[in-house]
């Protein structure tokens, strides 16, 4: 919580305002509700969703000045769960919800919050899996695109979401998942 604060401090002191805040940290814990330990929940939950609340808390009295905007990256895993990440998809869902929250009770300053949600991306959470053919192939068979994303086409949608271009959205999830999130049953090739 202090690190929140002194974040938005240092940055309204050498900028003079804040804008727009982007909460992109993120982990994630292989594991079912069984195999979850005290541990693992807690530092997910603290990562993905607490921290969201803090870094949010802490700049809303200079983006109620601004008018600004909240953009949290959540994830497809919000949209529906998925197998065997008990611990990210509840933080994930929580985000997504916080989010909604965030929208209702900070719209009358007009300050917006959205989550970008993307689906499965090239980043260092799923390098040991892009190795793996057969998973893979699993993946392949729920996104209709055939892809992994790119950190790029995550940071158009956030970029989308705080700018005025989108001054009309809040309390969105944006599904950024080469179209996972339309077909039947979200995320199974973790199974």
């Amino acid at each position: 919580r202090p690190d929140c604060d002194a974040l938005v401090a240092a940055t309204v002191e050498r900028f003079g305002r804040i804008d727009i805040v982007v909460n992109a940290a993120g982990m994630n814990f292989v594991g079912t509700i069984e195999e979850t330990s005290d541990q693992d929940w807690d530092e997910c939950i603290a990562t993905d969703l607490s921290g969201v609340f803090y870094m949010s808390r802490a700049a809303v009295p200079h983006l109620k000045e601004t008018k600004g905007s909240i953009v949290n990256i959540g994830s497809v895993s919000s949209l529906g769960g998925g197998w065997s990440h008990a611990a990210y998809n509840a933080a994930k869902g929580g985000v997504a919800n916080l989010t909604r929250s965030a929208a209702c009770d900070l719209g009358k300053f007009g300050i917006r919050a959205n989550t970008v949600a993307p689906g499965l991306t090239i980043t260092g959470m799923v390098e040991a899996i892009m190795d793996d053919e057969a998973l893979l192939e699993k993946a392949w068979d729920r996104i209709p695109l055939r892809r992994a994303g790119q950190p790029e086409e995550i940071a158009s949608a956030v970029a989308f979401l705080a700018s005025d271009e989108s001054a009309w959205i809040t309390g969105i999830v944006l599904p950024v998942d080469g179209g996972q999130t339309c077909t039947d049953g979200g995320p199974e090739w973790g199974k």
